[in-house]
Parts: structure tokens; sequence; C-alpha cells
């Protein structure tokens, strides 16, 4: 064995750290963070020559998922006919019978998204300063400012249990908590008032959906099972999804859209 080869000798003598394919998988997902962290705090010729090579790299993973999309696509049959054809066959191109993958694809996500289309597919971004409201604290010169009053109207459940006001960080008015929405059927064109179960996604921030606040854009589920509606098995339907349409705050009531 060659000299410099001393780590795959011990390797044959002593084998591998029985943890070894668990630590490789880890270290191998943990890639994307390192390149991640690499790109954003790079400087000077490093940085340059780092994203030279990511722009490379990039340009044959492009080209490989390109070539194997086009690898089962139909194309049309370029060899010779092995018997004599009339004239008025010589047009007509005989495609192959291989998988189309990538129009399938294709098809498949616009159909998702067309399912999963919404009323209001934008909204306007909220800032944190109009969002929230600083609430100093403590007990003479009031110099703590860790706590936040909500200025949107919420949602919460009715299983809901306030904190210590002590150590709330996050303050719910309790004049701008709703429990119902008006609702809109789009292919009946009817109205209800019907009450809200939950806050599904709140487009601006994922802590907002925490908080249950309603702003324009937000997904809600609210309780159908007063309009009857039953499932190809027969079951009732007890939530559906809706969309608020308008801005709770100014209008002082919430407007949505159901999505069928």
């Amino acid at each position: 064995m060659p000299q410099n080869e001393y780590m795959e000798r011990w390797r044959k003598l002593h084998g591998r750290r029985l943890d070894h394919e668990e630590r490789l998988r880890k270290r191998t997902a943990r890639e994307g963070h390192k390149a991640s962290q690499d790109a954003q705090n790079l400087r000077g010729l490093r940085a340059k020559l780092y994203h030279k090579k990511r722009h490379n790299e990039k340009i044959q993973m492009k080209k490989a998922i390109k070539a194997h999309e086009e690898r089962n696509v139909k194309t049309a049959d370029e060899k010779e006919p092995s018997t004599p054809m009339p004239s008025y066959l010589l047009d007509r191109t005989n495609p192959t019978t291989a998988k189309a993958l990538s129009s399938a694809i294709k098809n498949k996500r616009a159909e998702k998204a067309a399912r999963f289309s919404v009323p209001l597919p934008k909204v306007r971004g909220i800032s944190e300063e109009e969002m929230f409201k600083v609430v100093k604290t403590g007990k003479k010169i009031q110099k703590k400012a860790w706590k936040r009053m909500v200025t949107k109207p919420t949602f919460v459940g009715q299983d809901f249990t306030r904190r210590n006001p002590k150590y709330e960080r996050f303050i719910r008015p309790m004049g701008l908590r709703y429990k119902k929405a008006n609702v809109t059927h789009p292919e009946l064109n009817v109205t209800m008032t019907l009450p809200i179960i939950g806050v599904k996604k709140n487009p601006q921030n994922p802590m907002y959906t925490q908080l249950g606040v309603l702003t324009k854009g937000t997904i809600i589920e609210v309780n159908v099972s007063e309009l009857g509606l039953v499932t190809a098995g027969g079951k009732v339907v007890w939530g559906r999804f809706a969309q608020i349409t308008n801005n709770c705050e100014n209008d002082g009531c919430v407007n949505s859209v159901l999505l069928v």
C-alpha cells in the first residue's frame, strides 16, 4: 500500500464509526446552509470566485434537469420506414409512444394552481409599526418597551386563556376581537354570517397567523354546518376556508368569500 494512504489502511483494519452513515447524511443535508452562509458572508476576491463557481454549477444543474425532462418527451420518428409508403403518407409524422413527463408535470401544476386560486392573490404589505403599538412598562420611569399591542382585528378561540398581564407580550384588545364573519358564496351569490373556527394563513407574516390577526387577504376557516353541505361520501362538511376581502379595522366587520 502506498505510504500516503494511511487513512484507507486504518479503515480496513478498524472499520468506520457506527454512526458514520448518519453523520454523512447530516453533513450532506447541511451543505445548503453552508453554501448560503458563504454566499452572504464572503467578501472581495473570494466572493467573486465563489459566485463564479456557483454560477457554473447552476448552469450545469439546469442543463441536466432540462435534458432529463426532454428525455421522455414525444418526438417525431426520423427513421426511414422499412416498407415503402404511399406518397400521401410521406408528409405525416409518426410520434413515438414515449411518456411526455414534462407536459404532464406542467399540466398538473396548472391544475393545482387553478384548484388553490384565491380571489385576492396579492395584498398590500403591512409594516410592524402599523401592526403593533409599543406599550411601555416599568414601576417609575417606564423604560421597558418589550410589550406590543395589536392594532388590527384579531380572532381568539373559545378556549383561549389570557396570560398573566405582567408577562403578556402581545396584547389583543377585546374591542378588536371578532367571532363571526360575513361569508359570500361565489356560485350561489348568497351572503351569510358564520362563526369563525380559526385563522389558517395570514399572508403578511407567520407570526400574525399565530396571533390570529385578521387583515385583507387572510385565509380563515368558517363553520358551514348550517348550510347543509355534504361530501360525496355523505358526510356533513363542518369547516370551509374563506378569504377576507375588506379592511376589517375600517369597516367594523369581516367580509369574506368562500373558497369553493
